[in-house]
């Protein structure tokens, strides 16, 4: 089986990010940042950028790639980046997002059931890049 390639996008806000709950469409419950398959053809950068829009509704500039990781079934490589979301409403897709909350990463910490790659992400990439 080929494993898949997918972004997770870091939407900062002052000093806070946004934290998705799925919604029935794939995995219902987790929270997360926003994330998602990268097209044939797409940048990852541009698939952040589109990710983004269609699962909340916010435009977004990509800012820079800062880790790789698998997910928890090994089925996907995620190129996670950070990116600036100043301004904006969030407006999920119900299908896509249960709910969203910006939120520090230490609250994100708090939040279940989270994936344990997403932990690690908050607990040891983040801080230093904050």
């Amino acid at each position: 089986m080929s494993r898949g390639e997918a972004i997770v996008a870091v939407l900062l806000r002052a000093d806070r990010v946004l934290a998705i709950r799925r919604g029935p469409a794939s995995r219902p419950g987790y929270w997360q940042p926003v994330s998602g398959r990268i097209e044939p053809g797409e940048t990852q950068r541009d698939a952040v950028a589109r990710e983004v829009h269609e699962e909340v509704g916010l435009t977004v500039v990509p800012l820079a790639k800062v880790w790789e990781s698998e997910t928890d079934d090994g089925s996907f490589r995620l190129h996670w980046w950070t990116a600036r979301a100043e301004t904006g409403d969030v407006v999920p897709d119900p299908d896509e997002v249960a709910e969203a909350r910006w939120v520090t990463p230490r609250e994100f910490l708090s939040l279940t059931p989270v994936f344990e790659g997403d932990r690690e992400f908050f607990e040891r990439i983040l801080p230093p890049l904050l």
